[in-house]
C-alpha cells in the first residue's frame, strides 16, 4: 500500500533524507516483524580448532597493559564483524600462559568464566583469590577489580562470558585500570566468598542485605555434578525430579534473592543420558552452550551438527533447536533471559506442548 511515484512525493522523501526522518510506511517490515528474525545465525565453534589458535596468540601476544587480555572473541558470522556471539552476550576464549599474570582492571561489564579443561589460574577478584578448575563457574559481576595469575609452568584457557554488546549498544560502560599486577597472589582451595556463602541452606547473619549479582565467586563442579547425578537418581527411583525424563538441569543462583547470578546473564547446566532427545523449542532472546563432557549433536533450524568436549555453539532468537545425546552429555549454557523477562519480552515455543 505504497503510495504512487510522482514528482512532490520525490521531493517530500528528499526533504525527509535531509532532515534526517525515515517514514515508518518504509520500514514497518523491519521494525516490527510478525515473529523475530535475528541477523544472528547459528554457528558451532570446535574446540579442537580454536584452542590451537588462543595457544598459538600465547607464543607470540604478550598480555598486560594495552590489550589487557589474550581472549579470542568468537564473532557471530550474521553480526558484521563484531566480536559478538549474539546482540546481547559477548563470548571468548582466554589463554593465560605459564606464570603470567593479567593485570587488574574493572568495568561496568559483567562477565563469568566456565572452565572446560585445566587448572592453576586463580582470579582475584576485588582482592579474594579464586581457584579456577575444571567445570567450575567463577562470577566477575561488573565494577568489580579482577585480574589472573598463573601459578604454574602449564598454560591454562577457559571461556569467558560478557554482556559487552547490550552495554556497548545501550552507552552505559565505564572501564578503569588496577594494579599492574594482582593484589593478593595467594593461592587458597577456597576463597573468602565461598567460605562466607557456600554452606547449604544457611546464609550469615552478616548479610542480610540483598545484593544485585551473586556474592558467590565460584560454583564448583563437585557440587553441579551431584546435583546433577541426585536428579537422575530420583528419576530412577520414581520421582518426577528432572525438567524432562532423561534430562537433569540446574540453575546457577544468587543465594541472597533466589534469582540470576547477574543481571543480565542467566547460567545453567544440563546433563542428558545417553539416547536422550530433547524437545524442539523457540526461545526471545540468545543462548550459548559449550559442551563439557560426552558426544551428542544439536538440531539448529533443521540441520544436525555433531559435538564432542569443548564445542561451543549459539542459538540467536526464536530459532528452533533441539538436543541430542549419544552419550552421557554435559553442557554449561548461558543465555540473556534475565533482560528478556525484566522486559517483559520473554517468550516460548516447545514442539508438543500447544
Amino acid at each position: 500500500m505504497q503510495p504512487e511515484d510522482s514528482p512532490p512525493l520525490r521531493k517530500l522523501y528528499k526533504d525527509f533524507e535531509e532532515e534526517h526522518i525515515i517514514p515508518l510506511w518504509t520500514q514497518l517490515g523491519d521494525l516490527m516483524p510478525m515473529h523475530p528474525r535475528p541477523k544472528a545465525v547459528p554457528h558451532v565453534w570446535k574446540w579442537k580448532t580454536i584452542l590451537p589458535l588462543a595457544e598459538a596468540s600465547g607464543d607470540h601476544v604478550p598480555v598486560g597493559r594495552g590489550g589487557e587480555r589474550r581472549a579470542l572473541g568468537l564473532a557471530n558470522p550474521g553480526l558484521g564483524g563484531n566480536a559478538y556471539i549474539t546482540p546481547t552476550l559477548w563470548a571468548a576464549i582466554q589463554y593465560l600462559g605459564p606464570r603470567e599474570t593479567a593485570p587488574e582492571h574493572r568495568h561496568s561489564q559483567n562477565a563469568f568464566r566456565f572452565v572446560v579443561e585445566g587448572e592453576g589460574v586463580w582470579t582475584v577478584v576485588n582482592g579474594d583469590p579464586v581457584r579456577m578448575s575444571r567445570g567450575d563457574l567463577l562470577l566477575t559481576p561488573g565494577w568489580n577489580f579482577h585480574g589472573h595469575h598463573n601459578d604454574t609452568d602449564n598454560p591454562m584457557a577457559w571461556i569467558d562470558g560478557l554482556d559487552i554488546p547490550f552495554s556497548q549498544q545501550n552507552d552505559v560502560g565505564f572501564f578503569e585500570f588496577g594494579s599492574d599486577r594482582v593484589t593478593d597472589y595467594a593461592t587458597p582451595q577456597f576463597s573468602q566468598g565461598e567460605r562466607l556463602w557456600c554452606h547449604p541452606g544457611l546464609r550469615p547473619l552478616s548479610q542480610l542485605q540483598n545484593t544485585v549479582s551473586s556474592p558467590i565467586g565460584a560454583y564448583r563442579w563437585e557440587f553441579t555434578d551431584q546435583a546433577l547425578t541426585e536428579q537422575l537418581l530420583l528419576e530412577d527411583e520414581g520421582n518426577p525430579a528432572t525438567v524432562a525424563p532423561g534430562h537433569a538441569a540446574i540453575r546457577y543462583v544468587n543465594p541472597t534473592t533466589g534469582g540470576d547470578v547477574m543481571s543480565t546473564i542467566r547460567c545453567e547446566f544440563h546433563r542428558l543420558r545417553k539416547g536422550t532427545k530433547t524437545q524442539t523449542r523457540r526461545d526471545v532472546g540468545s543462548t550459548v552452550f559449550q559442551v563439557f563432557e560426552g558426544s551428542g549433536a544439536v538440531v539448529i533450524n533443521g540441520e544436525r551438527r555433531t559435538l564432542d568436549i569443548g564445542d561451543l555453539f549459539v542459538i540467536p532468537s526464536w530459532v528452533p533447536w533441539a538436543l541430542e545425546a549419544e552419550t552421557q552429555f554435559d553442557l554449561f549454557r548461558f543465555s540473556d533471559a534475565p533482560i528478556m523477562e525484566r522486559l517483559n519480552f520473554a517468550r516460548s515455543y516447545v514442539e508438543g506442548q500447544e
